[in-house]
């Protein structure tokens, strides 16, 4: 069974697993309050941060990555277009933009928001991430206006990985999305697979349902 540690970025992991029925159980880490004795995890992953996988003999880190290993392992069905799909450049774009280009200048500005001294956070850096991130949700909208999920009609990893990055940015730093946006977060979330993969992550459920508490 395969073995994925971390919640987080994790969740996309967590996601397409169950949308691919396959078994996986998550073992939790806690990055914020005393990860350098999980020595369990840091066996896995020296660098110490998530999500990671084992799966065998196999170990993986990085979010997308490990999407596209267990897609190109155990799938891809539906979930991936095949090279030779009019929709799989568009499908490879935005599976990565997911991370390159949204979530990971957001998680710039949360991490900068968190440990930064309070007279630090507004800052140059922070300024261009949020510059970069609302470039790209650019690219995302004008694709959304084309087809109703990120790669056409079908619902693919892609939107497994921009959805993510979405709401990370509505959780995060109160980003708010556009009706366009919005919609398209609705139905994504709606599909069991999201569901499911929600309440094998109990941290990120509470801290979701306490977002929405104080909102």
């Amino acid at each position: 069974m395969i073995t994925l540690y971390g919640e987080g970025r994790g969740f996309r992991v967590a996601w397409l697993l169950e949308e691919m029925g396959r078994p996986y159980r998550v073992r939790p880490v806690d990055l914020l309050d005393g990860v350098e004795q999980d020595t369990e995890f840091l066996a896995i992953n020296p660098a110490g941060f998530i999500p990671a996988i084992v799966d065998g003999d196999t170990v993986m880190v990085e979010s997308i990555a490990i999407m596209e290993y267990l897609l190109a392992r155990y799938g891809p069905g539906p979930l991936a277009p095949t090279p030779d799909d009019a929709t799989f450049a568009t499908y490879q774009q935005f599976l990565h933009m997911g991370e390159a280009g949204l979530a990971g200048p957001i998680n710039a500005i949360v991490a900068t928001n968190i440990l930064a001294p309070e007279a630090e956070r507004e800052n140059w850096t922070t300024g261009w991430a949020l510059g970069i991130f609302k470039s790209r949700l650019g690219l995302v909208s004008r694709q959304l206006a084309r087809t109703p999920l990120i790669a056409g009609d079908r619902f693919t990893a892609a939107d497994i990985s921009v959805t993510y990055a979405l709401q990370f940015a509505q959780r995060t730093i109160g980003f708010a999305l556009g009706t366009v946006e919005l919609d398209y977060v609705e139905r994504t979330t709606a599909r069991t697979g999201y569901r499911r993969a929600m309440d094998n992550f109990p941290a990120t459920k509470a801290w979701v349902a306490g977002l929405a508490g104080a909102n």
